[in-house]
């Protein structure tokens, strides 16, 4: 009996195949109508023509298939193409599977309109093959899930290389008006418009630090670089002193903040001048540098040589003394306490008598007196000299 049924379901697919062949136009028609006008995102996304084209072969593919050996069917590979074709086409997954379900009632309304009229003797075989129909255009539609989900990783890949590629032709200033004008597109930013920089060296663990892409309402965009992130920061209306007070609390070392800048396409100056700030920050506690605000610190860093010459000229003697450090660290307090001894002292946790022996010390040292601006400009700059280049105090 079984044997008799499964010949009666064959010889019914057989059937419903050829009739359904014949009116393969109308079902495409019908097909892409229903599809269309309940699915917006079919209108918005995929040209009416491709719709119809690849909805009639598809058909024709899968309804071929049901008089096909399993090893000859065609219809998942099929299925394969257009769900990258959908993927490409940035059509919704949703509206890919509502389409291969819809698939599924007009073909099977087909059968039921080829058959059904057919006498009572055959609704056994009828309802058996309709576990066949579904069964086939499940399958398609699975095949059409995957390949979507594949390609659709393919392209947001891709999108993603080519988002960063024109960001580092940006940071590198590699690239021209053209590209940043693209960029700026590709990066949902506009071409003019104020932003700055900031770069910061790794800790000493890297893997541990997550860079959020918004921090204190302002947009971050990173990149890495084996020693050192990089960060453009789009500002709008803000000032660098939010920026700043934004990244604060999540440097986890040196850190570099550049001038602002009008256009994305100055954003290879501003990552040089976001670096040579970051280069006058010492010691390894984490620390914010604007850039705006260590102008001689960077004529520093940015003169090695000079530089050099300029610590040993002035400095030489201090550095030669046993006492060295302690007069170092003197100076140091007194230029950031703008001369007062009281305040020094309290830094140093000495008497205020103690600060002015040194200081008179520092001065028959190197010559120079604190009392006169250009001294005070050459010992600031030597100062900054022998705490930032290598082998400094």
């Amino acid at each position: 009996m079984r044997s008799r049924t499964d010949s009666e379901v064959r010889e019914l697919l057989r059937t419903s195949a050829a009739g359904l062949l014949e009116r393969l136009p109308q079902l495409a028609d019908e097909l892409v109508k229903r599809g269309r006008d309940s699915d917006e995102a079919y209108r918005m996304t995929v040209p009416y023509e491709d719709h119809w084209k690849s909805t009639h072969e598809g058909l024709r593919i899968g309804i071929t298939a049901i008089l096909q050996p399993r090893h000859e069917r065609r219809d998942v590979a099929y299925a394969q193409t257009v769900g990258r074709r959908r993927a490409e086409f940035g059509l919704p997954l949703d509206s890919l599977m509502r389409s291969y379900r819809l698939a599924a009632q007009v073909t099977w309304n087909g059968v039921i309109d080829i058959i059904g009229d057919q006498g009572q003797e055959r609704l056994p075989a009828l309802l058996r093959s309709a576990t066949h129909v579904w069964h086939a255009i499940d399958r398609q539609a699975v095949a059409a899930a995957d390949a979507y989900r594949r390609r659709e990783n393919e392209l947001l890949g891709r999108t993603n290389q080519r988002v960063n590629a024109m960001l580092d032709a940006l940071l590198e200033g590699r690239a021209d008006p053209a590209v940043a004008g693209v960029a700026a597109g590709a990066l949902g930013l506009p071409e003019h418009g104020r932003y700055a920089v900031v770069t910061t060296r790794l800790p000493a663990q890297p893997d541990r630090v997550h860079r959020p892409d918004e921090i204190g309402g302002l947009r971050f965009l990173w990149r890495m670089r084996p020693d050192l992130e990089m960060a453009v920061v789009y500002l709008g209306d803000r000032e660098l002193d939010d920026l700043v007070a934004a990244i604060t609390p999540v440097v986890c070392a040196s850190a570099g903040v550049s001038p602002v800048v009008e256009s994305l396409a100055d954003l290879g100056t501003a990552r040089r001048l976001a670096e040579v700030a970051m280069r006058t920050c010492s010691g390894s506690a984490p620390e914010v540098a604007r850039l705006d605000r260590r102008l001689p610190a960077a004529l520093v860093v940015c003169q090695p040589e000079l530089a050099g010459h300029l610590a040993g000229g002035v400095l030489g003697p201090i550095l030669a003394s046993p006492d060295g450090g302690v007069l170092l660290a003197t100076l140091e307090a007194w230029l950031r306490c703008e001369g007062s001894a009281a305040r020094a002292a309290a830094e140093l946790y000495c008497h205020r008598n103690t600060v002015f022996n040194r200081v008179r010390r520092i001065e028959q040292l190197t010559g120079r007196s604190l009392a006169r601006p250009l001294d005070v400009v050459e010992l600031s700059l030597a100062l900054d000299a022998v705490r930032l280049l290598p082998g400094g105090w």
